[in-house]
């Protein structure tokens, strides 16, 4: 056991302040940060992004507001690290719902696999929806939605340039833009219901999607036609 003396005597080693563990700080602050994220997810979604206060970000979180501002200096702050956070699961998600084998299925299997992990996202974070349509969203967060609207936009257009290689680009162009609209105006009713409301709008959807898409695109898969 090592000592250390002092003016009032002899101290042990066990007796030394020493500083709190970088990690275990780290990681009390990132769940300050998320349970702040949480209730500003809540908020938004309640009151509207332009509506929204620090205040009462910080009332939902059940934290003072100078709690707050030691993370996030202001609202446009918190709505950033939201939409980054947001944004980088929605590209998670993606990779989940294209994916080559998704994209080799008859066209009812693969409106399945592909839909229903966004409609899951948007349903489980309401908020993504909230912040990207309003007016007064931070730059950075409608930039980054853009740049992920148009990865969505390219990755739609590959998947039916598999069912139909020969359509010309224009041509595809125009019908991924097409099914994308008639998904995101889906999208709202969708998340405008709960229970069996919601299911029944999300059977609708995948029927509206099919309908447009099949005169096009064929019902098959894609592997049974080359």
């Amino acid at each position: 056991m090592s000592i250390a003396h002092g003016k009032l005597g002899i101290v042990t080693e066990s007796q030394v302040a020493r500083p709190a563990n970088p990690r275990r700080r780290q990681a009390r602050g990132e769940r300050r940060i998320q349970q702040l994220l949480d209730a500003a997810a809540s908020v938004f979604c309640r009151t509207g992004y332009t509506s929204a206060s620090t205040n009462a970000i910080a009332r939902e979180a059940g934290v003072s507001p100078g709690t707050l501002y030691q993370f996030f200096p202001n609202k446009e702050a918190i709505a950033v690290e939201l939409g980054d956070r947001l944004t980088q699961q929605m590209r998670d998600t993606h990779g989940v719902a294209f994916t080559d084998k998704n994209a080799a299925l008859p066209l009812g299997e693969m409106l399945d696999v592909v839909l229903d992990p966004l409609i899951e996202f948007n349903c489980a974070n309401p908020v993504f929806l909230t912040l990207i349509c309003s007016s007064d969203t931070p730059g950075a967060v409608a930039e980054e939605h853009a740049a992920l609207h148009a990865a969505l936009q390219t990755r739609v257009e590959e998947l039916i340039g598999t069912y139909v290689p020969e359509l010309a680009p224009e041509r595809r162009t125009r019908i991924a833009t097409m099914a994308f609209a008639l998904f995101k105006a889906g999208l709202e009713l969708i998340l405008s219901h709960e229970g069996e409301d919601r299911e029944a709008y999300i059977t609708e959807v995948k029927n509206c999607l099919y309908g447009y898409l099949a005169p096009v695109i064929g019902t098959e898969a894609a592997s049974a036609r080359h």
